[in-house]
């Protein structure tokens, strides 16, 4: 199979709710989630399943990358750059434990790698220097998936944005009534399990959260304030 073709509109994709799977061990009914979530206007997925074994995770990304590129989204394997090359993903996203942005460059050319800064700004200025395409921060609320997580301020958000200069994800604890002051904090893309895919309506749900998006962008660039940290 041929690698990702992500290098022309890798910067274009990366605005707007960014869908972080559930774990779940039947592939059918995961990637129907996901393909609900496509319909409601996502453009980027992370595959993430801590507890799956290497041949149901490699079985579920494959799955998850079919589902994304019939509808023009891509795909983000968490942690593992092994996967994202065997699965023929869009890119990768790694954490502080995970490989080293620039080797993981050499093995991912022309795609997406994005990098977990918790809730320090400083680490996005590193990310970028090292080749990163996205940094995130957080846990920016209480997070029911990592409730210990250390929390990161709204001025977290504003600071990692304005030091590297790259697209911005808002993690963790991430819902309808509080997306927006992520957005308006500077994020350029909010990550959201529970609030997507615990939601009656999965792709109602979506919708509302890229709403926010083009509601931001329709009051134009003064449209951000800076937020204090609530």
């Amino acid at each position: 199979m041929a690698p990702a073709k992500m290098t022309s509109k890798r910067h274009a994709i990366l605005r707007g709710l960014y869908a972080i799977s559930p774990e779940m061990k039947d592939t059918a009914r995961l990637v129907a989630r996901i393909e609900e979530c496509l319909a409601g206007g996502v453009t980027l997925v992370q595959y993430r399943a801590k507890s799956a074994t290497p041949a149901l995770a490699l079985e579920q990304a494959r799955r998850i990358g079919d589902a994304c590129r019939a509808n023009g989204a891509a795909l983000i394997v968490n942690d593992s750059v092994e996967l994202a090359v065997a699965a023929d993903a869009d890119g990768v996203h790694l954490g502080r434990d995970d490989m080293d942005v620039v080797k993981a460059r050499g093995a991912l050319r022309g795609r997406i790698i994005g990098v977990s800064c918790y809730d320090e700004p400083l680490r996005a200025r590193a990310a970028r220097e090292a080749g990163a395409d996205y940094v995130a921060i957080g846990s920016v609320f209480r997070s029911a998936t990592k409730p210990d997580a250390v929390r990161a301020s709204l001025e977290n958000l504003t600071a990692a944005k304005e030091i590297s200069g790259l697209p911005l994800v808002a993690i963790g604890g991430i819902n309808l009534d509080n997306a927006s002051l992520a957005i308006a904090a500077g994020a350029d893309m909010v990550a959201v399990i529970e609030a997507l895919f615990g939601a009656p309506d999965v792709r109602a749900a979506a919708r509302s959260f890229m709403r926010l998006f083009e509601n931001q962008a329709t009051a134009g660039p003064h449209a951000r304030t800076q937020p204090r940290a609530v």
